[in-house]
């Protein structure tokens, strides 16, 4: 099964679903979303969508804000999925600086219920990667969901760090790398190869050659992603294919280790 581990999101949904179709993914992995970047139609309006991103990125946004926005696009989430049940599954957005027993509570309520397969994505702002501790709590509690976590751009390879302390401290819990650590990516593998519950999603990665040595390094570990609308689902898993020594690495990669972390 070919499986797209990470898009947001697209409205209208035919629209999403047609990009499956021409990509040949059988599969695809929703994360809630409030910017629409395919909605744009020129450079002014992809600004403004870009404007919310950054935002969010920036954690420029109240916690009650922030509430009601998750509240808001996990309805929408849930909405497209039951709708396409063969096509789509979930993760779920869980808001920070919430106490231990209130994300419990959330995730019980908002993912779990949902039947949504993980957490995130997670976004913290630079020096704040502790808030996500009450996140690894939870998970372990409740029967160790993964958590992925958005490792470009604000993070450093300081914050990285800290991440990867979380997920030694909590280890079995599954932690997925977005997007590789962008700049940090030859970094982020070698601490991967040494953390066996450490996934490296391949999306908006800063160079080919990160997806590269991931494939080649932990064939077994690395997710295939586009991040759509972000990115082009085809044009990802041809780079897979590419890059990949073998057709059984390619298979790993482009589902079969998601399917397997996930339970499929």
């Amino acid at each position: 099964m070919i499986i797209d581990s990470h898009t947001h999101v697209m409205l209208p949904t035919e629209k999403q679903i047609s990009m499956m179709e021409e990509a040949k993914i059988d599969k695809t992995i929703l994360f809630s979303t409030t910017p629409h970047p395919e909605r744009a139609h020129d450079l002014k309006s992809l600004e403004s969508e870009l404007s919310v991103l950054n935002n969010i990125l920036s954690s420029n946004t109240s916690l009650s804000e922030r509430i009601k926005n998750i509240k808001s696009t996990t309805k929408i989430l849930k909405e497209v999925i039951d709708k396409n049940p063969s096509k789509f599954i979930g993760f779920g957005s869980v808001p920070l600086s919430l106490t231990y027993n209130e994300t419990a509570d959330w995730i019980n309520d908002n993912i779990i219920k949902n039947n949504f397969y993980g957490l995130g994505e997670f976004s913290p702002m630079s020096g704040k990667i502790n808030s996500l501790e009450v996140i690894f709590q939870a998970s372990n509690e409740l029967g160790c969901l993964p958590i992925w976590v958005h490792t470009f751009y604000p993070l450093n390879f300081q914050d990285i760090k800290g991440l990867v302390d979380l997920s030694k401290k909590y280890p079995k819990v599954p932690l997925i790398l977005g997007h590789m650590g962008g700049t940090h990516w030859l970094d982020v593998i070698k601490i991967a190869k040494e953390n066996h519950n450490i996934y490296l999603d391949v999306s908006a990665t800063y160079t080919t050659l990160a997806p590269t040595l991931a494939i080649k390094e932990l064939p077994e570990r690395t997710l295939f992603s586009s991040d759509a609308p972000y990115g082009n689902p085809l044009l990802f898993r041809k780079m897979i294919e590419i890059y990949s020594p073998d057709t059984k690495t390619a298979e790993q990669v482009l589902g079969g280790n998601i399917e397997r972390l996930l339970n499929l």
